[in-house]
Order: C-alpha cells, then structure tokens, then sequence
C-alpha cells in the first residue's frame, strides 16, 4: 500500500506543467487521476473527478469525468466542494450519505475527497473532487489530491489565472440580476451594472422616457465619469436629447471607430466636448416611448462589433424587465383601487389603519344623502357620474397626507392625522361644503382612534356618529364621543 508521501502521478505531473492553458490544465489532471494505469497512482483510482475554479461569485466546472452530468457552476457554501471552497480547508468523507452537504451526481458514490486549489501565493482559485464508488484507503489519495491541486495551482498561475468570465456568461449572469429586479431603481442599477461590464467600458448612462422629455441616469458606481456625462446630457436641454433618442432608434446602435480626429456628430459632440474616446449607444424598447443605453470611456478604443451586438440584447432584456414590472404596477393599482373612482378601497383601507396612531388618528365616515334617488330616478350611470365627481370634490378638500377611501356603493371614509378631535370636524366640514357646491350633500361621522381601540371600533363608532347625523336630518358632521 502506498502511503500518504505518494508523490502525484507522472502523467499529472507532465501534463499539467506542459498545459498551454489553464482549461488544459485541468482536464490533464482530472485525466492522470481517472488513469488506472498512471505510474506512482495509488490503488482504486477515483471512479469522478471534478475540477472547479471560482469565476465571478461562483465556482465553475472546468473539466469533469466520471458521471452522466455534472453541475455547471456551484454556489459557494453548496455541497462539499462548495463547502472547501468557503473553508479552505480539505474535506474526506468516507461515507458521502452521512454527510448532509453531499449532492448526488452518482447514485453509487461511496466515498469523496476534496481539496483547495490555491495559487503559489496562497490565493484560493478552487477545489479539486474525488469520488469512489467502492472501499479505498483514503489517505494515500488525500495526499495526492493535495499534491495534484498544488501542482495545478501553479501551473494556473503561470498562465495568468483561472479562465476569465466570458461576455456570454457575463451577459448571462446580468440578465439573471435584471430578471428578478422587483423595482424599476434595482432594474436600471442591474442594467448600468452590466452595460459596464459587457462593454468593458468606465461608464454607462441611461436616457428613459418622462413626462418634460428624456431624462439621463445614472448610478453611483459609475463614478465620476458618469457624473460628467450626467452634468452634460441635463444641460443639452429636451429637444437634443430627443434628437438622440430619434436618431438612435431610426438607425440603430452605434459605436465610435477609435478615430478621435474625425468629426462628431451634433448630438454626440457634447459627448466629445468632456472627453469621451468611446462611445456605444444602443436603443432601448419602442421608438415612440424608448430611450438610449449609453456606455462610454475616456479611453480611445474601438469595439468589437460583438460587444455592440450583446450590449442589444442587454437593452432588450432590461426593456421586457421593464415592460414587466409597469404591468405589475399596473395590476397591483387595479388591486388596490376603485376603478370607477380610482380610490383605494377595502385593502390598502386596512394597511392604513394597521398604521394609525391612536389618539391623532381620526376616521371621517361619509356618506352620499339620497344616492339611491340618483340610481332611480336617472340611472346607474348617472349615478356612477356622480361618484366619480363627489370622489374628486372631496379629495380636493382634504388636506396633504390625508386619504381618502371608496368601501361601499356611496360610502367612503377619510383617514386624517390631527392634534385635537375638533380639528378632524373641521376636516369633515369641508368636504360638507365641497359635495355642496355639487348641488349635493353628505353625512359624516367622525371618530378618533381611542388608545387600545382596535381600527374596526373606531369605525363603528365613526359610523354611528354618522348615522346620527341621518337620523337629524342628513348634510352635517358629527363627532363622536371621545
């Protein structure tokens, strides 16, 4: 038996240290492991080799044998080579089902080893995995797993590292970011994140659609270089940063020459006027209602066409992102709103009130006087006109950060912060006034939230004060008792 001072096999040795590169390198020495007939190999070879190398956040499978699949990128933390990789430190398993970390690519694995790859340095890049699916003696193997990982390391090293993330890869990695963006401040921050680093440029601006004209953004990563661009694209004013966005989606995405004697274009000259050697300028959604994806640097440069073409796709994905999360907005509106009126109504009603501060919060029940009347005698359109009506009249009269809520056919309730009950009166006298000048009238009731008072008692309470005020004759206020 062969002991722990086993040096790696020959065939590791050599095939490594002469790899052209560092994926060569990997898979000579997942190679010369699986290699039962490998010189200086002690017995049972492993029946899975894996090499991992962290790229990005993750460790990706350079080079693999031994299974059916195997994973693509592995999590730091997830499973056991996920575990080294977080540690650094070895990890022998002789029974792989006793382990909780262990992830099953093979049904008949027995036994695992994994080792840390590091560089000369000390800098972890990996971890280097071995599998049995038979009874081995595992400390031979340990040891030269850790002579391999070393060799490997080295060898790494020379050739200047891991492999680096592609573009494809970091497009992907981006788009996933984007994806599950849940608002549209996270999606631009994913989608300035990843214009930078498709594009290999310092920084990326985005012109978006707004009511008074295009409107650049920008992130804080972008430093002082997206700040300058900011300062310059605000100061050209709507109509040349409209003439940007048309131009860029007439003819589409543009990208400069590494020819900074030539002349610029008018609305790209500004750009020039700060400094800027590179310049990608892609459109983003639909030419009525799009906008520009922007991604410069002072460097003088010019892009590969393939960049341009990726940094498109980026722009439609954060396009559809988008697309999506206005819809959702929209959805989450409809939800939430009356959609004759446009008020909230039962729901957000009862967020609200989770909300209410006991002794300053007041409930103003309102009720329309004679709507059925309305319904009867002309219609239910008519009566849906005059709520819709009665609806803008009274948010009108309310102050700012006071609410107003449809819950019932006529009924609404307003939910107003005060110092003083007699304050909340004059609130609801106000909205009296306003449905008068509607040639219509209103009861209101009104109530403020007692200390340990649930929201639906105050509302009860609110409702009887209102009920009062039918009883004497409807168009009033009353206050309930406090």
């Amino acid at each position: 038996m062969l002991l722990d001072h086993t040096p790696p096999p020959a065939d590791a040795t050599s095939g490594v240290a002469s790899a052209p590169t560092a994926v060569d390198a990997c898979r000579a020495a997942v190679t010369a492991l699986t290699d039962r007939t490998a010189p200086g190999c002690p017995p049972y070879p492993p029946d899975r080799v894996s090499v991992l190398l962290s790229v990005h956040d993750r460790l990706r499978t350079v080079a693999s044998t031994g299974s059916w699949q195997t994973f693509a990128t592995v999590p730091p933390g997830s499973g056991i080579s996920g575990r080294v990789w977080s540690s650094g430190q070895p990890a022998v398993v002789p029974v792989v089902a006793d382990d909780p970390d262990y992830v099953a690519l093979r049904p008949d694995i027995r036994s695992e080893i994994c080792v840390p790859v590091h560089e000369p340095g000390g800098r972890r890049i990996g971890v280097l995995d071995l599998e049995w699916t038979g009874p081995v003696e595992l400390a031979p193997w340990r040891g030269a797993a850790e002579r391999v990982a070393a060799l490997l390391g080295g060898r790494i090293a020379e050739l200047g590292g891991p492999p680096a993330e592609s573009r494809s890869e970091k497009l992907l990695r981006h788009v996933a970011a984007m994806t599950t963006a849940t608002n549209e401040f996270q999606l631009r921050t994913a989608t300035l994140a990843a214009a930078r680093d498709v594009s290999g440029l310092g920084a990326a601006v985005l012109l978006l659609p707004h009511p008074s004209g295009h409107r650049p953004v920008a992130d804080d990563a972008g430093g002082e270089l997206a700040e300058r661009i900011l300062t310059i694209l605000t100061a050209a004013g709507p109509d040349e940063l409209d003439r940007l966005v048309e131009r860029s989606h007439r003819f589409g995405a543009a990208y400069t020459l590494g020819e900074p004697d030539r002349p610029a274009t008018a609305d790209t000259e500004p750009l020039t006027g700060i400094g800027i050697g590179t310049l990608i300028t892609v459109p983003v959604g639909q030419p009525e209602a799009g906008g520009v994806l922007l991604a410069a640097d002072e460097r003088v440069s010019r892009p590969d066409p393939t960049t341009v073409n990726l940094m498109e796709l980026l722009a439609a994905q954060a396009w559809a992102c988008l697309d999506r999360l206005r819809g959702l907005a929209r959805l989450r509106e409809r939800a939430s709103s009356d959609p004759l009126t446009g008020l909230r109504h039962h729901g957000p009603f009862g967020e609200r009130m989770a909300a209410a501060t006991p002794g300053r919060t007041a409930l103003l029940a309102i009720d329309v006087d004679g709507f059925k009347s309305v319904n009867d005698t002309y219609g239910h359109q008519a009566g849906d006109q005059l709520l819709i009506e009665l609806a803008r009249a009274l948010e009108g009269a309310l102050r700012q950060g006071d609410e107003l809520y449809r819950i019932g056919g006529d009924e609404f309730v307003a939910v107003v912060e005060v110092a003083r009950p007699e304050e909340a009166v004059g609130i609801g006298e106000r909205l009296a006034d306003a449905a008068r000048r509607l040639d219509r009238t209103i009861s209101v009731g009104v109530a403020v939230q007692r200390h340990r008072e649930v929201p639906e008692h105050t509302m009860q309470r609110a409702d009887a004060a209102l009920y009062e005020v039918k009883r004497r004759g409807r168009d009033g206020v009353r206050l309930a008792p406090t």
